[in-house]
């Protein structure tokens, strides 16, 4: 019945994979166009909803970077990617915060940012824990941990 419905394992994977990844930036356009929270407040929420979703889903990192390479302008538009950041309150509020830095940083490159601090620990997770030898708990319990501290190191970045 797999064979007949999905052709493959593989297929009915990706489809898992890109529903989830749906839903979860359709919640994340909800979180960016929130009028009612702070930029802080949404750094906050971001973290700790991504983190929760790579904990549940350790694989999503390495499905979006495949499909990133080999469906490079799919990926954008499946996700709208470019209307739920760009266009976002957040973005906005970004802007807000940092125009009065000496060097103000672009919207996109903390955004950017703010992505890798939270992806690349999944993507490294192998490395991570041979190095550091540790556990599935363990590095599961450092990643919880990155959900305080993320939001403390961007406070740190916006100050500057």
């Amino acid at each position: 019945m797999l064979n007949y419905y999905f052709r493959s394992k593989e297929k009915l994977f990706d489809i898992i994979m890109l529903e989830t990844m749906q839903g979860f930036f359709q919640s994340l356009s909800v979180v960016f166009n929130d009028t009612s929270t702070t930029l802080e407040r949404k750094v906050e929420v971001v973290t700790e909803s991504y983190i929760d979703l790579l904990l549940a889903q350790p694989d999503i990192p390495i499905f979006l970077l495949n499909e990133l390479r080999n469906h490079p302008s799919e990926i954008g538009e499946k996700f709208k990617m470019k209307q739920i950041i760009m266009h976002s309150v957040f973005f906005k509020q970004w802007q807000e915060a940092t125009k009065n830095n000496k060097q103000q940083i672009p919207p996109l490159q903390f955004m950017i940012s703010l992505m890798s601090l939270i992806m690349f620990p999944f993507v490294a997770c192998p490395i991570i824990k041979m190095v550091g030898d540790l556990k599935q708990e363990q590095f599961n319990k450092m990643m919880v941990e990155r959900k305080k501290l993320i939001p403390k190191w961007v406070k740190a970045i916006m100050k500057s």
